[in-house]
């Protein structure tokens, strides 16, 4: 009688565990998720289970579909295919002109990367003239 007791304890207490360290913490996420899905409003960017970055155009709780606007393409998904909330982008930040300090500044890498300037179209039509009567004379 006494091993009885013990091992129903010990299934009771291995139950609790699996409660505790299993199932408790999935319920927890999925309210999470559920109250995230309930605060979606149209223009909030989001991100789809799949990968796509879009804005919210419409939400139709009811029918549990969103429409997506994604660089000008509708398009509707089930509101479980939202994986989450994008963060909004930041405005893009005006062109920066280098000014003649910065210049002097950067290395010589950075000027050996900046596209170097084209000559004159009339300085390489002379060049290419020069060429080819240089070539006529070698006939």
């Amino acid at each position: 009688m006494n091993g009885n007791m013990t091992m129903i304890i010990m299934l009771l207490i291995f139950v609790g565990f699996m409660y505790f360290g299993m199932v408790r913490p999935q319920k927890k996420q999925q309210q999470k998720r559920q109250e995230m899905l309930n605060q979606l409003k149209k223009g909030d960017p989001i991100i789809t289970i799949g990968g796509l970055h879009g804005v919210i155009d419409s939400i139709d709780q009811q029918a549990g579909t969103v429409v997506i606007d994604s660089d000008g393409i509708y398009l509707t998904f089930n509101l479980s295919a939202v994986r989450g909330t994008a963060t909004r982008p930041a405005a893009p930040a005006p062109a920066a002109t280098v000014t003649k300090a910065e210049e002097a500044h950067n290395t010589d890498e950075q000027r050996e990367a900046k596209p170097v300037e084209e000559a004159s179209p009339r300085a390489d039509d002379q060049t290419d003239a020069k060429s080819d009567s240089k070539a006529e004379d070698d006939k």
